[in-house]
């Protein structure tokens, strides 16, 4: 383990200290995040406690205000992380990140490219995933995304990640610069139309690389896996989305939910074949009408139903994160 992991997880053990991020839970079950500094206190409308109350603490500590209101206080984890930080584009949720580093089997040492950045929700997970010796090659079209995004990973990891590289550009422009061909452990796409940069993935891959799209609608979903069996270079592609739905427990009463996080995304994963290789002839015949002439026109966030993220937001979202652009 190097010096940089090990210092890591030390900073997720022991007391709580100065600089901490901390997760305050009420009796309701509200949460509060806050950073733990010297002097300063923690307001509601029913009170109020002091830092110091926690400040070298155990994690775990249970914290009692001037109103005698009592928060259970623990680091958060990383998916309360993700569920709070700040955000300018959507974050991939916590069920979708999990099912991409286990469904495209990203482990320790891997060399992954990640195209569309957005906040870094994702990011977290694979740098998690790959480790200190591993490689996480990020590349993100917006500069104030990136910005976002290189915000909340130093955030989370108090510093900068050894195995993390963070482009800005065209994935298709910036992939042949940043990494040698053929040399690409996994690649994940999180873009509106992954379909446009089948060729630069499957240039970048070795033989048996894994490739996962994150997609919103069926038709992206549909796009993608025609495009890439089109491209022959690639197995059958493979399709899935997660549901998650809780459950209510107190006493007896146990039940689901009635809420559920359902439909986030659509993931779909396909295998690098060795070069030369034609992928076997499928056997099942689609049906009628089932491929109608497509456009090769741009995709637009407005397209697929979903609301731009305005300029004024993500320059606050950057000045809250601690990237404000330059004047």
């Amino acid at each position: 383990m190097t010096s940089s992991a090990a210092t890591g997880a030390d900073e997720r053990r022991g007391p709580l200290r100065v600089g901490d991020k901390v997760q305050l839970t009420d009796p309701k079950g509200r949460m509060h995040t806050i950073t733990l500094a010297e002097g300063a206190t923690f307001h509601t409308h029913k009170g109020y406690f002091r830092h110091e109350d926690l400040i070298g603490r155990p994690e775990g500590w249970v914290v009692t205000n001037t109103a005698g209101i009592e928060y259970l206080a623990l680091r958060p984890l990383l998916s309360d992380y993700v569920l709070s930080m700040p955000r300018g584009a959507a974050v991939v949720y916590p069920k979708d990140a999990g099912q991409i580093v286990q469904m495209a089997d990203i482990f320790p040492g891997a060399r992954v490219v990640e195209a569309g950045v957005g906040s870094g929700a994702l990011t977290l997970s694979l740098l998690r995933a790959v480790g200190d010796a591993g490689e996480l090659h990020s590349i993100e079209r917006r500069e104030d995304f990136a910005a976002i995004a290189r915000g909340n990973v130093e955030s989370f990891f108090g510093q900068e990640h050894p195995a993390w590289h963070l482009h800005v550009g065209d994935l298709a422009d910036r992939v042949a610069d940043v990494v040698e061909p053929g040399t690409v452990d996994r690649v994940v796409l999180d873009m509106l139309a992954p379909w446009e940069n089948v060729d630069a993935v499957a240039r970048a891959l070795v033989p048996g690389g894994v490739l996962v799209c994150y997609v919103a609608t069926a038709t992206q979903l549909s796009r993608t896996a025609e495009d890439l069996r089109a491209d022959g270079r690639f197995a059958e592609p493979t399709a899935w989305e997660s549901m998650v739905r809780g459950w209510h427990l107190e006493g007896l009463a146990v039940r689901p939910q009635h809420r559920m996080i359902g439909h986030t995304g659509f993931l779909i994963t396909a295998r690098r074949l060795a070069d030369g290789v034609a992928p076997p002839e499928r056997k099942r015949r689609p049906a009628k009408g089932a491929y109608p002439g497509t456009t090769d026109a741009e995709w637009t966030e407005s397209d697929l139903g979903e609301r731009p993220v305005s300029d004024k937001k993500v320059r606050r979202v950057r000045r809250e994160v601690g990237q404000a652009p330059e004047e």
